[in-house]
């Protein structure tokens, strides 16, 4: 018999006729399809596979007495409710590692393209604007890259910033044991000290706005700041301000409050360079976190458990 696997996040065709094949799958990635969903077939339901951006409420787990497990694409979960999930026994579990090289490759991509102000060179160039009339772009090596978060991404972005002869300095809620990089214990007192401000900190209440008025004002007119963590990171109102005024000198967004709406306060901005929450997404990352999938859902109901439970 099937495994009855609730689908609530966007697949690509390919792995879900895979899932198909394997499970009985019902897939529904949008909002009305979700609700209906759950509150048509929730008894049936063994197992949810979502994204940390759309989660899974109590309310729904609720609805689900047949739950056994909750998989999360990506690597972040900050709206599934762990709590929830696990007084009922249930195993959650994420795509820990499966595309930590795609999204530290693509925050030091934003790294080089704020700094040497590709989005605009593009623009002029395609305008027939030629070098001389033109003031040259800040170098990208030996500014100082400050890290917000150093986990697994994080220590893959610092190894990056190497290559370029970055010092690197880090904030986290603790120091690190051994890390060979400078530890700050504010992010007020990191964006004083960096020229390049990276956020790679997982979502929540507890780093809601960090990134405020008074940390942009510290990184300071020719500071930089991106972010590939979460949009919850940064105070987009606040980082509108900071743009508009040069208050810092720009910034590349990947991920962003609004999300999937554009953010209607920084989109009109020159100084800002922005992608579509897509660092952690290419074919190698996606199939990654799909194959971590399936090992998780694979070896929770065979007895041999989950690869990556949180």
């Amino acid at each position: 018999m099937k495994i009855p696997l609730l689908i609530l996040c966007p697949v690509v065709s390919a792995n879900l006729d895979a899932l198909k094949q394997r499970y009985d799958v019902t897939y529904a990635p949008s909002a009305d399809e979700r609700k209906a969903a759950i509150a048509t077939h929730g008894a049936r339901f063994q197992a949810v596979l979502t994204i940390g951006t759309i989660g899974l409420t109590a309310e729904e787990i609720a609805a689900m007495p047949a739950l056994a497990l909750v998989s999360c694409m990506g690597v972040g979960h900050e709206r599934v409710d762990v709590d929830a999930a696990k007084a009922r026994g249930i195993v959650v579990t994420n795509g820990r590692g499966a595309n930590d090289e795609c999204v530290a490759d693509h925050a030091m991509g934003l790294v080089i393209a704020c700094i040497r102000d590709f989005r605009k060179l593009d623009q002029l160039c395609r305008d027939g604007v030629w070098r001389t009339a033109i003031t040259p772009p800040r170098n990208v090596s030996g500014k100082r890259l400050g890290i917000l978060g150093m986990g697994a991404i994080g220590e893959k972005i610092a190894t990056r910033a190497q290559g370029f002869s970055m010092p690197v300095a880090y904030h986290n809620r603790n120091a690190k044991p051994g890390s060979p990089h400078q530890y700050f214990d504010s992010v007020l007192g990191l964006a004083a000290w960096c020229d390049v401000l990276v956020c790679a900190a997982p979502g929540g209440a507890s780093t809601h706005h960090m990134i405020n008025a008074d940390v942009l004002q510290a990184l300071g007119a020719d500071g930089y700041l991106v972010n590939v963590g979460r949009g919850s990171i940064v105070d987009t109102q606040a980082l509108a301000v900071a743009l508009a005024a040069g208050t810092i000198a720009g910034a590349g967004i990947d991920v962003y409050e609004s999300e999937p709406q554009p953010p209607a306060e920084l989109i009109g901005l020159d100084n800002l360079t922005l992608t579509p929450h897509l660092a952690g997404w290419s074919p190698e990352s996606i199939q990654a976190q799909f194959t971590t999938f399936v090992q998780n859902i694979d070896g929770h109901f065979s007895g041999s458990g989950a690869v990556t439970p949180i």
